[in-house]
């Protein structure tokens, strides 16, 4: 039977009370979520602290999906009790009925491809600078809803894969953060030789993408822009380029990519084989194993958002004197063999989670396909 998301669900029904509001809150913005992954929130000691969107709030089971960009994937399922999370108005907060729909089975609707196209295309007819939708939208969204013994089951297969992709993330993370820990314990505080982020790298610039469109019926690549890289994965909307192209700017699975302008972080790639677009680095050495340029990347990182943030300009960034100028300390042999041998099994755990999970993402796609 076909049903409105309205007829099976309330959008925004609980918001807090700046005035009745008290005791500190983990705030959660639109960009923190992407595809059910949730980057840690900011914490305020108070609501006067937060931004002025800080307002929804969300219960186990509910979807809270992004009403701007709709294909950027900002959505995701809530499936703990986190009473003191805040979430921006940006989202609209599907809280349904559980006598007809199954929470999970419900998420799993409102996070189809198919259901992102049809948002982002409303969301294209909309008078705002940027593609944006209403909770009315949402609302108005129908879909055929099975028995709920039979969303169920296929809510248990999902949720599975999910909480497998969520663990491997959740190792992953505590993986990076025993890295840094290590290296800084035993690298950053010792008395090596100096020298400097371009004697043990080389950092590759993308190309301006849109130069090298595909041509019709050849061979094209997904494009590896800031988007993607925040996300992990390049999508449907992702452009594309011809897959004739420098190899230095053709990126796989694994490899270091740095964003030097506009957002800047660092991250191991975790998607398929992509293009690399202008703006983003790609981080390689013939001499040095990758745990070592990508931790000493990292390191720096704090160091080139600040120098980004002062550029007068409406992106900021840094330059490549940046990346001369910022000192490293490179080990003796003795002492790399043996701080190599504790690092790279660790990045090499970091790369074979990475690839899992893009086994299991791929076997999802597959079971949406057939379900849905």
């Amino acid at each position: 039977m076909k049903y409105k998301v309205s007829q099976i669900a309330e959008i925004n029904s609980n918001s807090i009370k700046p005035k009745l509001y008290s005791g500190a809150l983990n705030y959660e913005d639109t960009s923190s979520v992407t595809d059910n992954c949730f980057i840690r929130p900011i914490r305020y000691d108070n609501i006067t602290e937060a931004p002025s969107r800080a307002r929804r709030k969300a219960a186990i089971g509910d979807t809270v999906i992004s009403t701007v960009r709709p294909n950027n994937l900002h959505y995701g399922f809530i499936d703990k009790n986190n009473c003191d999370w805040i979430y921006s108005t940006g989202f609209a907060v599907v809280h349904p009925d559980k006598k007809i729909v199954d929470p999970f089975y419900l998420f799993l609707l409102l996070s189809l491809k198919s259901t992102t196209q049809k948002l982002q295309d409303i969301g294209e007819t909309s008078k705002s600078t940027y593609p944006a939708v209403k909770p009315d939208d949402i609302a108005n969204l129908q879909f055929e809803i099975p028995s709920l013994e039979k969303q169920k089951k296929i809510s248990f297969i999902f949720k599975n894969l999910y909480q497998k992709s969520k663990l491997n993330n959740q190792i992953n993370d505590n993986l990076d953060d025993l890295m840094t820990t290590i290296f800084n314990n035993k690298i950053i505080n010792s008395k090596f030789e100096v020298s400097s982020l371009t004697n043990i790298a080389n950092y590759k610039n993308g190309l301006a993408m849109q130069k090298f469109r595909p041509t019709e019926n050849s061979e094209s690549l997904p494009v590896l822009k800031i988007r993607e890289l925040n996300q992990g994965s390049t999508d449907n909307n992702s452009d594309r380029c011809s897959a004739n192209i420098d190899p230095e700017v053709i990126v796989n699975t694994g490899d270091i990519i740095f964003s030097w302008s506009g957002t800047l972080l660092v991250k191991i790639w975790s998607g398929n084989k992509s293009g690399l677009n202008q703006h983003l680095f790609k981080v390689t050495s013939s001499e040095y194993p990758n745990w070592f340029i990508y931790e000493w990347t990292k390191f720096h990182l704090h160091k080139f958002q600040s120098i980004a943030a002062g550029k007068a300009t409406t992106m900021g960034h840094i330059k490549r004197n940046d990346l001369k100028s910022s000192k490293v300390l490179i080990p003796d042999k003795v002492s790399f063999d043996k701080f190599n041998k504790i690092m790279s099994p660790i990045y090499e755990k970091r790369l074979e989670l990475i690839k899992e999970n893009q086994s299991l993402m791929t076997f999802k796609e597959n079971l949406l396909t057939k379900y849905f």
